[in-house]
């Protein structure tokens, strides 16, 4: 499962927030690692690069799952 599937989000390729929003960076390729991905959204705000962002990303629901993968 990818990052806007679990999250619904809708930043996907034809998701409902793509056009408010944009599409996100980690579409299509990174799904599963999306906290290393700057501009990726989180509590409905873009967010920065992975250094500046990693203290919120492991809190996520998603980054905390099985889904994502950490050794890549």
């Amino acid at each position: 499962m990818n990052c806007w599937e679990f999250k619904k989000c809708g930043r996907e390729k034809g998701g409902a927030k793509e056009k408010e929003l944009g599409l996100c960076p980690a579409y299509p390729d990174n799904g599963k690692q999306c906290a290393r991905i700057a501009g990726t959204l989180c509590g409905g705000q873009v967010q920065g690069t992975f250094a500046s962002k990693l203290s919120n990303c492991m809190q996520c629901d998603f980054y905390k799952s099985e889904h994502y993968i950490k050794n890549r």
